[in-house]
């Protein structure tokens, strides 16, 4: 016990020692602490594991507080007890107060609301219009419909009352797991419910006033900018992406531009300093203001509002929010005469964000931007890369090269930060996006902007015309990096739905890495490692199974996949194919040569796990004979029914129909392992997760039929 003690105190000596060295790092774990309870809420299933999380937080703050006083470990292990514990406090309390339950099953009924805002989307000729229902008490706060383009009726306008018939749903949830969780995002949006409006649109009460400043922009830039260009200008005057063609997107998020679709800080910092060129500029020009105004200052305070007034046009987007943060921050920096582009401003930022905004923690904009910031920021301090890439008198051509190297560094060390983050919410990253940015970012930065912003201002007085045209002809440029990246087999990486262990574990090693300076940082490398090895491994799913059970997609010997209803749209074929990490195109079942179907049934033969396993699905909604059906049952090793399935439909395994996925969702199913991945865990309790019908919750879908050595049949 003696040689015990010696050794805890050693080792307690040594991590002081080290605190100590890392003082100035230690704030920068406030937002982290703060976004593990954040996390863990999420993570967790229901009231007792977030109880007992709180409790765990709390019991570790009390477990520093028997350490020594004045320790660096005491507070740290305290305050981060305490912030994990306020985070999940934090993030739970905003969820019961301010979040909009969903309607609790889908139903057919005329509306009479209140437009709260319209938004175009006509990239999918349509309109988005939230509303307030009027004497509705079945129907939730606030609703989201679509309207058609052509049934746009005159009149509709914030503050208008419109009538229509719909057939609400409550906001979906993953279809399969790893996919898009609109329903979590829309409960705390306050969306309730969606729909597309039936014609006709009647209004009642038509709107009053002019649209909105940020709706009339959005119509002005597209009447001056003609497609492909359209869509990518309005973005980046207004922050809408609705007008962008489903293609240009797609490129641009494969050739990693995407991030200049997002208003952010390169879009923020471009328009703060043309702001603070101008007004110091101007100001030169008087000789009283050149030597007694504190010019500096008045331009950053010129700088500063236009950012916020950017911010809020935009519609105030986690990124956005976050650079208009960051932007102040340096400004009142650079206005005391200080070095304001530290990780401390980074972490100020993600902290305030946190704490109005705890929620945005979970999505793909919060994570890459503060990721991408935090490595460029973090590469930015390290003291070799400073030395390299400070300014010094060389020949031109030497400098050129080393803008060059640097741009193209800080570009791999933003892509590789940023692939785990892509893999995980898009089961793709961009494997090229460090060269394409070479082009466009000076390209974006330096042309398109101040070109839109001089034909926007130009256009006060009618002369906007040549700065549209060179606008439009820069965005075309860019496009065509985009598209031409993209091309590229090497341009993109798929993977199967990532676990959120294995994401958990990389972005662990990874903030440890960057927020840390000694050499201790580099024992971040060993979760890292091991999460992108797990990535490597990741075995794709043989079967996917959608939460409706309607459909149903099958991996073949060849590594090819295939779904049950040839008729199934882009969207669907998209979900099922980016869920198996898959890039062909979806064949149906019944083409393939180990499969046999009729209009009621399909039988479909799959290898995995050196054995042969039989499947049955269900592709109509008509009576089966029941001697046939129940024949097919017992010669079966799974069967999946969108209908629910009578007791004597007894498959060899499992059994999966209505009843089930309204407790699971949508389903990931590995042959090789027998294992099964669901949307939701059981006894999940997040408030915007419809409560399971009584009738189901008898089933147990950890709990299948166990494998009986039988002979398999053979087609």
């Amino acid at each position: 016990m003696v040689a015990v003690a010696r050794r805890v105190r050693v080792g307690f000596a040594a991590a002081e020692r080290w605190l100590e060295k890392e003082r100035e790092q230690v704030p920068l774990w406030v937002p982290v602490a703060l976004g593990i309870g954040i996390a863990a809420w999420f993570a967790l299933p229901n009231r007792m594991t977030w109880l007992a999380f709180c409790c765990g937080a709390l019991a570790l703050a009390c477990l520093g507080l028997l350490l020594p006083e004045g320790a660096r470990l005491r507070r740290m292990m305290a305050a981060g007890g305490i912030l994990a514990c306020m985070g999940c406090v934090l993030i739970w309390g905003k969820a019961v107060m301010l979040g909009e339950p969903p309607l609790a099953r889908a139903t057919f009924v005329e509306v009479t609301g209140e437009v709260l805002s319209v938004r175009a989307v006509p990239a999918r000729q349509m309109v988005r219009v939230m509303l307030r229902p009027a004497g509705a008490p079945t129907l939730p706060g606030t609703i989201r419909v679509n309207v058609s383009e052509r049934d746009v009726p005159d009149g509709l306008g914030r503050g208008a009352v419109i009538r229509f018939r719909v057939r609400l749903m409550p906001p979906a949830p993953p279809s399969v797991p790893g996919g898009y969780d609109f329903a979590a995002r829309a409960y705390f949006q306050g969306i309730g419910a969606t729909g597309k409006a039936l014609r006709p649109v009647e209004v009642v009460k038509p709107a009053v006033g002019d649209p909105p400043l940020r709706a009339r922009l959005f119509a002005h830039v597209a009447d001056k900018v003609d497609d492909p260009a359209r869509g990518i200008a309005i973005t980046l005057a207004t922050g809408d992406q609705g007008a962008i063609a489903d293609a240009d997107a797609e490129a641009m998020r494969d050739s990693g531009l995407a991030h200049l679709l997002s208003i952010s800080g390169l879009h923020v910092t471009a328009l703060i300093g043309v702001v603070i060129f101008l007004l110091m500029r101007i100001m030169a020009l008087s000789r009283r203001a050149a030597l007694d105004w504190p010019l500096m200052l008045i331009a950053a305070a010129g700088g500063a509002l236009a950012g916020v007034g950017y911010t809020l046009l935009t519609g105030a987007e986690v990124p956005t929010v976050r650079s208009c943060i960051a932007a102040l921050l340096v400004l009142g920096g650079l206005a005391m005469g200080r070095d304001a582009i530290t990780l401390r401003l980074v972490a100020t930022g993600a902290l305030i964000v946190l704490v109005f905004w705890p929620e945005a923690l979970v999505g793909p904009s919060f994570q890459m931007s503060f990721a991408a910031v935090t490595a460029l920021v973090a590469l930015a301090e390290h003291k070799r890369f400073r030395a390299f890439a400070a300014a010094r008198d060389e020949v031109r051509w030497r400098k050129v090269a080393r803008m060059l190297l640097v741009t193209l560094a800080t570009g791999f060390v933003i892509e590789l930060v940023l692939m785990p983050i892509a893999l995980f919410h898009f089961h793709k990253a961009g494997m090229l996006g460090a060269f394409a940015n070479i082009i466009a970012i000076p390209l974006t930065t330096f042309v398109v902007m101040p070109l839109e912003a001089l034909a926007l201002l130009f256009d006060l007085v009618g002369l906007g015309a040549p700065f549209w045209w060179l606008t439009q002809q820069a965005l075309t440029l860019l496009l065509a990096i985009a598209h031409g990246v993209s091309a590229s087999p090497w341009a993109t990486m798929l993977t199967p739905s990532v676990p959120s262990s294995v994401f958990s574990v990389i972005m662990g090693g990874l903030v440890w890495c960057l927020l840390w300076r000694s050499r201790w940082r580099w024992l971040g490398l060993g979760p890292v490692g091991a999460g992108v090895i797990a990535l490597l491994l990741l075995s794709p799913p043989d079967i996917l199974v959608t939460g409706d059970g309607r459909h149903v997609a099958v991996r073949t010997p060849d590594g090819r996949m295939a779904i049950l209803r040839a008729g199934a749209g882009d969207y669907v074929r998209d979900v099922l194919s980016e869920s198996a990490g898959y890039d062909g195109a979806l064949e149906p079942i019944a083409r393939l040569p180990q499969a046999r179907c009729s209009s009621d049934l399909c039988a479909v033969g799959l290898m995995a796990g050196g054995r042969r396993w039989q499947l049955l699905v269900t592709r109509s909604d008509m009576l089966v004979d029941r001697a046939t059906f129940e024949r097919d049952c017992a010669a079966a090793d799974i069967v999946i029914a969108d209908r629910g399935l009578p007791r004597w439909c007894r498959p060899r395994w499992l059994k999966i129909d209505r009843r089930l996925l309204a407790r699971t969702g949508g389903m990931a199913i590995d042959l090789d392992h027998a294992a099964i991945r669901t949307v939701r865990q059981a006894g999940d309790a997040h408030p915007w997760i419809a409560p399971i019908p009584k009738r189901s919750r008898r089933y147990d879908p950890s709990k299948p039929r166990p494998l009986y050595a039988r002979p398999r049949p053979q087609l």
